[in-house]
């Protein structure tokens, strides 16, 4: 069982910037991948940032130059950098892992999720 907790989220202006952090219980974490998916209210979750466990990453249209994806192995957790934030922006940002767990068969764990809203 993988735990993710999620922490940063919060209300900011048009234009700020906001960094999310996701911290997960296992030491095995530099073999997940990682990610960061958000779901606006009436909408349906969508990802907003991935990277692999080799440190590959892949950002959605929509936040492409404004997002970043990071990890740091050394403290199991994985962040996400938003800068220039609009209102669409605001949504429910939940952490998700995949975790191997043997050839060709892996698990995927959420974080309960963190609100981020952004408004003037």
């Amino acid at each position: 069982q993988v735990q993710l907790v999620e922490s940063g989220g919060g209300s900011v202006q048009p234009g700020g910037s906001l960094r999310l952090s996701c911290a997960a219980s296992r030491s095995s974490f530099s073999a997940y991948d990682m990610a960061w998916y958000r779901q606006a209210p009436g909408k349906q979750r969508e990802l907003a940032a991935a990277i692999t466990s080799g440190g590959i990453t892949n950002y959605a249209d929509s936040v492409k130059g404004r997002f970043t994806i990071s990890r740091d192995n050394t403290k199991n957790t994985v962040y996400l950098q938003m800068n220039s934030l609009n209102a669409e922006d605001t949504a429910v940002y939940y952490c998700n892992a995949v975790v191997p767990v043997r050839a060709f068969e892996s698990r995927e764990y959420w974080g309960q999720g963190t609100q981020v809203t952004v408004s003037s």
